[in-house]
């Protein structure tokens, strides 16, 4: 008896009840990814604080260095620039091959020692390049020339040097500028990233030329102005080879890629001397931090995957991310000649959704979204 009673009831209720009807979609859906990015301008005197007070969680610009006692900051290392040197060609020293090597050599050394920052590589591709393995023989060749105590080159005195600009001043140390008129070697500091920038086009998320990444397409971009007639016919075959796929195999290509550089480096009337790093700083403290940081070894935070990787410790989900980039934005906002400075750059890969990203340590892509992962090894 009292199960039909129950039974009766709970008829009774639901037809009181009626039934459920759907309301609003949920406003955030739940995502490893901050679902809202903050991009802003940051003048690198204010960025400190702002880190530290968490009310930016990265920082991407000019280096701003921190004691060893901030405990709530870590940092990522991306490369900065390289260093190269030319020597005048109306210079004596640039009468033979010996005395150009020498009066390079001795530059190097110099800068090496009165810089700190610049670590001394004397052949374009460096570590950082995804490349670099397949130069790493010739690199450590450049070098121990470099530093040989064996090499019968001419004492070197009284060399005249200039900077290319402002920035390479600081390379000068204490050594007096020559004036414009008189001078023997110049010093140049190449800012990397925004070369490259500079030398390519995104279209539908692709770079355009695909090897813009390439340790030795950087080298062409730095040193191909400055060979000879007859070497650059050489350099410009190799390239047009390279580029058009006509090669046999893999093997075929990188020996292709080798021959260009090595073109590239044949003359020490040209050459580049060492590299520098960009140090980019992010708070890390619990819970007002960030965690899970990816970055790429040419361009550091301002990269795709660093927004596709990093997460919020306050948040098992979403959250609020704020950026805050050295300068205001000054190229057109459109994805076909635009997004070419530092924040549109980081903007575009907020919003823009490519198939394809650059691969963050290597110069190869990898997939967006997807990837193909073999669950169990064949048999």
């Amino acid at each position: 008896m009292k199960s039909r009673i129950t039974f009766g009831l709970l008829l009774s209720a639901l037809a009181v009840i009626g039934p459920a009807r759907s309301g609003h979609e949920s406003a955030v859906y739940p995502s490893f990814y901050p679902h809202e990015i903050e991009i802003k301008t940051v003048a690198p005197d204010a960025a400190g604080s702002l880190l530290l007070q968490a009310k930016i969680h990265a920082y991407l610009g000019n280096e701003r260095r921190f004691s060893d006692s901030v405990a709530d900051l870590s940092r990522v290392e991306s490369l900065r620039s390289q260093v190269a040197i030319r020597v005048n060609p109306i210079s004596s020293y640039a009468k033979a091959d010996a005395t150009a090597c020498a009066a390079a050599h001795a530059v190097a050394r110099k800068i090496s020692s009165n810089n700190p920052d610049v670590i001394l590589h004397p052949y374009p591709i460096t570590p950082l390049h995804g490349d670099y393995l397949y130069h790493a023989d010739l690199a450590e060749t450049a070098k121990r020339r470099l530093l040989s105590d064996t090499e019968a080159f001419p004492t070197i005195r009284d060399l005249k040097l200039k900077a290319a600009d402002a920035a390479a001043k600081r390379l000068l140390g204490t050594e007096k500028a020559a004036p414009e008129s008189d001078w023997d070697v110049e010093i140049r500091e190449i800012n990397l990233p925004e070369l490259v920038a500079s030398a390519t086009t995104v279209i539908n998320g692709w770079l355009v030329p695909p090897a813009a990444r390439s340790g030795w397409y950087q080298a062409y971009l730095v040193l191909h102005d400055a060979i000879d007639v007859g070497t650059k016919e050489r350099v410009e075959a190799d390239l047009q080879r390279i580029q058009s796929g006509d090669f046999t195999d893999p093997v075929d290509r990188i020996n292709l890629e080798r021959a260009l550089v090595i073109a590239l480096i044949g003359d020490c009337r040209h050459v580049v001397v060492g590299y520098t790093l960009k140090r980019e700083y992010f708070n890390i403290e619990f819970s007002a931090g960030i965690e899970n940081i990816a970055f790429d070894s040419l361009t550091g935070l301002n990269a795709a995957i660093f927004l596709r990787t990093v997460k919020l410790k306050d948040f098992p989900w979403n959250g609020w991310l704020r950026v805050g980039v050295d300068a205001r934005p000054t190229s057109a906002w459109n994805p076909i000649t635009g997004f070419s400075d530092r924040f549109g750059q980081l903007m575009w890969s907020a919003v823009a959704d490519p198939a394809l990203l650059p691969s963050p340590y290597d110069q190869a892509w990898m997939a967006n979204r997807i990837s193909e992962i073999q669950a169990t090894p064949p048999r």
